[in-house]
Formats: structure tokens, sequence, C-alpha cells
């Protein structure tokens, strides 16, 4: 598909992208690493404690009170089990007017059949309501906040998360709040960002109809707990776990508040809650364990676990013992197959991400990959991994979407799977091999990292447009001025840059691109079943890396969450980070110029495609976003120029005919005509709208919602508002 170009007067609009270079904390005193791997289970090495591992103190600080999944008794050990049999969830076949999950069905589509908002009267939409969370940073708080929320919608409640866990029902036509549950998540216990992606609707199978907690609403916490209330009054579940919570810690080893957390919504499969969480990046290599686990969707009991270093043991860890530690961790909202019994769960990299040698074998098979555990066991029945030996924290951030694929020989059980690389990967669901081809393609291997080679190939999806732009060249460099593109171009040739996957750098920087924002990122695609249309946003923003020795990474002051000298801005996700028992520290930061604020490649930053899965032909293709909230120095330009912003949210697509989106930074909520790409509506938020919308209907009236919450990391301004919008009279 060819580019887009640009007007001089769009480029000269500029674009702003947060630095994701962590402040300067005060240098500590160099610290030793091991490179032996810790033995399976609990004793990293036998007969030794976590700390023996670290020279001086311990860098594990004791949890704080209330952070251990607010102190819910741990009870004993538990084996393998199954789950209580489920009834069919509303998920799997929803109400015509209904949103009832993440990403509208079980599958993830984020298609709506609704058709009263149309191509014709869009631009009639106004605001029906706003809704206030309450849920943002306090005085003198760093601003961690960067909400995510997509509602769902059952019957006759609009229920969702704050940014902080608290659990909401409003009447959908008003915005009146009906209940709310209080999480009483601390912010000590936020991870890089305060964010709750959905709750979840469940249906008891042993529990009467009328009777509470029939229905349920299900979430998990920033502080590592299942949480089930009542979706008719918002009172905790007393059967479920420990008086309606579950204690995620179990297991979990040595660990600080904001350590480990849980931001997507846990699937329900065969009435298995299947649960992942999120690692903090960049800590340490011992960091905690990525294990997945799945519990009892009725009684909150343990049923088992996948442990990438323990694959035969899928019990609790017994006293003493805990998950084996560094493993890839799973971050993404995972896609449930109640037919195949199957949860796709998106892997990123073992921690320490950008560093590999000291991993395993095991970890390297699993690593930013899709591995399908069977939900009865806990056991992989297959994986495909999208990157070889990642170093490039290419985890997956996107759900996977299930399709009935249109093959020659009638549907196909499908599974499309984004990337942060722009390669799109679709698979059978059913044993993992790729229904569209994908070629090992040589890779590049010269690196200076000592014992860490490269893999030398990696799997490209050619069966699928490429969601990405051709590599960097030197004239592509970009500025606001002659002066600003000369600084650009000069700091294109001190870095290493040898196209994808260019190998880490100790003696010099070098180009990460596409960047670990995408491509595609949390933000996921939406999938029209009817027309076989697949919409997906996505990113163009590479990034400015370098590996530091460990003495100078002592010196920038970088260290981990758990050492007991961390302050905020020391080191972590999204910037540069400690590694921490490895030899290295990483240094990151857009590719950019730091004193503008500019990126060094020219715009477009983001796009937004149509690909029609029948022929796997791009249908229409553009930048997305506008410059009127972004320029030079931070300052907005207000410049109504559709450039192509940085983005990160998901779109939706209705039978209507409309493609809504919001994710970029010019904190605006766009529709565009699902046939041509053409822009029909759009208007501006509170806030950023960094969170995927929704459409439903109630009495007769079709609503779209966002979440206007913000993002820190993508500079976008932080709310607290949702914002509902409707025809006028429904018409």
């Amino acid at each position: 598909m060819p580019r887009t170009d640009l007007s001089a007067a769009t480029a000269l609009c500029g674009l702003v992208l947060l630095s994701a270079t962590a402040g300067i904390a005060p240098a500590r005193a160099q610290s030793a690493y091991k490179e032996a791997p810790p033995g399976p289970g609990d004793a990293d090495a036998p007969g030794k404690k976590p700390s023996d591992k670290f020279a001086g103190p311990s860098p594990f600080a004791p949890q704080a009170p209330g952070v251990n999944a607010a102190n819910i008794p741990d009870g004993p050990p538990a084996g393998p089990g199954e789950a209580t049999p489920a009834v069919e969830q509303i998920g799997s076949h929803p109400a015509h007017d209904d949103w009832p999950a993440y990403g509208r069905d079980t599958d993830a589509t984020r298609f709506s059949p609704l058709e009263q908002i149309t191509p014709r009267n869009v631009g009639q939409l106004t605001r029906a309501f706003v809704y206030h969370t309450g849920s943002k940073p306090a005085p003198g708080q760093v601003n961690k906040w960067a909400a995510e929320t997509t509602p769902i919608k059952v019957g006759d409640g609009l229920y969702m998360c704050s940014a902080m866990n608290d659990i909401v029902k409003l009447d959908p036509a008003t915005g009146k709040e009906v209940w709310r549950h209080e999480a009483g998540v601390k912010y000590a216990s936020i991870p890089y960002t305060a964010a709750c992606k959905a709750v979840v609707y469940y249906t008891s199978s042993t529990v009467p109809e009328g009777e509470p907690c029939h229905n349920r609403i299900l979430e998990g916490t920033l502080d590592m707990r299942l949480i089930e209330v009542d979706a008719d009054t918002g009172k905790l579940c007393e059967g479920f776990g420990y008086h309606g919570q579950v204690n995620l810690m179990k297991g979990m080893g040595e660990s600080v508040p904001g350590f480990v957390s849980m931001t997507a919504p846990p699937p329900i499969v065969n009435g298995a809650i299947v649960v992942n969480h999120e690692v903090l990046d960049g800590q340490r290599r011992w960091a905690p364990s990525g294990v997945i686990r799945g519990y009892d969707a009725e009684t909150g009991k343990f049923l088992w676990a996948w442990d990438v270093n323990r694959p035969d043991q899928h019990g609790e860890p017994a006293e003493g013992q805990h998950y084996s530690r560094g493993t890839p961790n799973s971050w993404a909202t995972m896609t449930g197959d109640n037919a195949l019994g199957l949860v796709y769960v998106p892997t990123g990299n073992s921690a320490a991400d950008y560093y590999s040698a000291m991993r395993s074998p095991e970890e390297n098979k699993v690593s930013s990959a899709i591995v399908a555990l069977d939900v009865k066991t806990g056991s992989p029945r297959w994986v495909f991994q999208t990157v070889h030996k990642d170093v490039w924290d290419y985890d997956i951030g996107s759900q996977p979407t299930m399709i009935d694929f249109p093959g020659q020989d009638g549907p196909v059980p499908a599974l499309v799977v984004p990337t942060k690389r722009g390669q799109t990967f679709v698979l059978d669901r059913r044993d993992g091999k790729p229904i569209l081809p994908v070629e090992d393609r040589p890779a590049p291997l010269a690196t200076d990292v000592q014992g860490d080679p490269r893999s030398p190939t990696q799997p490209w999806s050619v069966g699928m447009p490429r969601l990405g732009l051709p590599d960097l060249k030197e004239s592509d460099m970009w500025g606001m001025s002659p002066i600003d593109q000369l600084f650009c171009r000069l700091k294109f040739r001190r870095a290493k840059y040898e196209g994808e996957f260019t190998a880490p750098s100790v003696e010099k920087p070098w180009i990460e691109y596409p960047g670990y924002n995408g491509g595609s990122d949390w933000g996921s695609m939406a999938y029209d079943p009817k027309t076989g249309v697949l919409i997906a946003n996505w990113n163009v923003t590479p990034m400015y890396d370098q590996l530091v020795t460990r003495k100078k990474a002592d010196a920038l002051g970088l260290m981990p969450i758990d050492d007991p000298n961390f302050k905020p801005g020391g080191g972590g996700a999204e910037g540069n980070g400690a590694m921490a028992d490895t030899p290295y520290g990483i240094v990151v930061s857009p590719f950019w110029n730091q004193y503008t604020h500019m990126m060094c490649n020219k715009p477009p930053y983001g796009m937004i495609t149509a690909i029609d899965m029948h022929t796997r032909k791009v249908l229409w293709q553009h930048p997305l976003g506008s410059a009127r909230a972004n320029g030079p120095w931070g300052v907005p330009t207000y410049l109504p120029l559709t450039i192509g912003t940085p983005n990160n949210g998901g779109p939706v697509i209705t039978a209507g005919g409309v493609v809504f989106v919001a994710a970029t930074t010019d904190n605006m909520l766009h529709a565009f005509d699902a046939k041509s790409g053409k822009e029909l509506w759009n208007d501006v938020l509170p806030g950023g709208g960094q969170a995927t919308p929704m459409t439903y209907e109630y009495k007769g009236r079709q609503y779209v919602a966002i979440m206007a919450g913000g993002h820190h990391f993508m500079m976008a301004p932080v709310s607290d508002a949702l914002v509902v919008y409707a025809l006028p009279d429904g018409k």
C-alpha cells in the first residue's frame, strides 16, 4: 500500500510523544549479578533463599500491610482440580442490544450488530451523559493514570471499573450510579499504570436465578486479587474464595507493591477463570513468575497452574516454595475458546527484556508467542511463536480474535494474532498451524553483547498485509527546520541500524523499528463477520535503545523496584531499567529530538487500515489522528491537520457501517465509514481517549461510550470521564 504524502504545513505542525527516559535517581553501590538460573520451584538454588543471589542486603522488601492481596488468607496448598460445570455464558451468543464482554463477545470481534447509527446520521451524535469515576491522581501524587477501560452492558446495567478497580453499575440511559463497590486498592500498588480494561460478567450454574450472586461481576485488581460481586447489588459473593476474594499472591514468593498486577479482564472458559498478570518491565532477571493459573468461577478454588520452568507441576507450590521466577508473563487480554476447551495466552518475554543469555530453553520456546492451554489441566496444547529470542520488548499486547476463516473448503476455526511488529498471523485454533503462509527470514546477527547470540531467522506473515512502513533511511529524517533535520540525521548515523531486528548494542545506541508500542498494541483489532472486514489502528514510532554496563547503570541510579533505595523515576517499564541480576541495564527513549520532543522520522506516526479477509487485500488505509493537541515543546498547534499520531486503544465496527476509534493523542473520538474509510464525525473529549469504545442499545436507542481517561505515557490529559453519545431522541 503506498504511503500517504503529507503537506509541508502538516509536517510543520509537529508531534509530541512522551519521553520514555526515566529520571535519574541517586547512585547506588555496584551490584553483583548471578548468571546461573534458579532451580525450578522455590529455592533459586537448592538450600538458598532468594537474597543469596545478591551482594549486600536483600533487595526484597517485605510486603506492606494490605498489599498481599488485602491479607486474604492463603489456605493450604491445593492440587489440580476441575471447574464446576458451567452454563453457557451470554458472551457466547450476546443479545442484540448488549456488549457483555471486553471484546463484545467471547470471540473478541468488537463487532456490534446495531444499525441505528449509520454513515448518514452519525454526524448528529450528541452527548447523552458523562459519568465521572472519581479516579484521578491526588495532589502531590505522580501521575500514573491511564484507565484504558471499556464498559460492558448487560440488560439494564452498564458495568465498568475505575482505574483503581472500584466497580460500578450505571443506568445505561442516564449514567446514574446504581451501586459502587470500592476495591480499596492503594496508590502503592499501581505498577507502571493505574488501569483496568474491563470487568467480566458471569452467570452461576449453582446459585438459582433470583438469589444473590446468580449473576456476578468479576475483576482482577492492581494488588493481585480476584473479586466477585453480585451484579444486582454490588455486594461481595460470600461463596467465592474468602468472602468474595481470592489472593493471587499465593505462591508468588517475594515481591513488593507494584511489581505484579492485573489490568486485563480474565476470561472464564468452561467454568475456569484463567488468570494472567503483568510483571513490571526492566527490573531484574529473577522477577516474580509469569505463571498462568486457573480458578473455579463458582467457588474461587485453585484448579491448575502453568509454570514454564515447572512444566509437569500443575499444583500450587508447597509451603516455602514459589513459582519459577523471571519466566515470560502475559499481561494482555486472553481469549477463551469454550468449544475447544482452550485459552489463548499472548505472552511476553522473560524478565530482563533486552538480554536473553540467562533464559532457559523452556522460556525461549514460549516467549512472545500464543500458547494454547487446556483449561481442564493447564497443559499447553500448542505454541506459535511470533519472535524468536525476543530482546526488543515485542511481547504480544493484543487480544487475539477468533473468526471463521473463509477457506476454500468452508470456514476454518481461526485465530487472528496482531503483533507489535505489524505482522498479523492467522492460525488454525485447533493446532496452532498457520492458515496463511509464514516464512522464516534471515535476521541481523551482528552484536557486541557477549554470550548472547541472536536467532538467525524470524517469522514473517506473508499471507497478510503488513501494518508497517518501509525501513528507515537517513533521508527520511525530519524536523521543524533544517537544523532539526540535521540533528536527527546525525543521531541516525550515530546509531546502529540494520532494519527490523537490529541486535542490541553496548558500544552505541541501536534503533528499534517498529518500536515496542507497535504496530498493534493492546487495542487489538475489530472484525465484521458479515463482511469479512478487519479493522486495525497501529503505530509508526521507532525507539532509540542502548545497553549499558552494570557500572554505568549504577552510576545512572537505575535500580529495581524491590531495592530498598528505589525511588520513583529510578528505572521501570517503558523506559530506562536496571535489569538487575544481569551484566547490563537498559536506556530507552523515543527516536526523537529531545529538545523539541518531536520524532526524528517523518509522519505519519499512526495509521488505520481496513483489510478484506476474503482476499487479504487492503480496502483503505490512511493516517489516524490530527495535530490539534500536538506540537513542538508540548505546545498544541490546534491545527485540524490529519498527520497520524501515536495511538493506544482499539476500534469497534457496527452493522450500521460505522467504525469508531479514539486512541489518538488529539484527544478525540473519530467515526469512519467502514466501506470507504472517510472520516464522518469527531468530537473532542475531556481527556485522552486511550481506550477502546463500545456501543449498546437500551430502550430502543443506540449509544456509543468511550472512557476519556487519558494516558500518562502518551502525554494525553488524564480525566475520570466516561462519555456516552446517542442520536437526538434516538433518531
